[in-house]
């Protein structure tokens, strides 16, 4: 796994714990849990274009 992977997928856990925690609290913040579901899509979207790069085509 590349360095710029394993970022992103760091980045995309963080994002993902972030999330969760937002998510159970009493009073969650609709607009903060949709900003963390964006950029964790945003990341999911990177790593996905990284791998399709990195594979062979067929």
């Amino acid at each position: 796994m590349s360095d710029k992977a394993f970022r992103l997928l760091e980045r995309h856990q963080r994002l993902d714990e972030l999330l969760r925690r937002a998510q159970s609290k009493r009073f969650a913040d609709p607009l903060e849990i949709a900003r963390l579901k964006k950029l964790k899509l945003a990341m999911k979207d990177r790593l996905a274009r990284l791998a399709r790069r990195r594979s062979p085509a067929y």
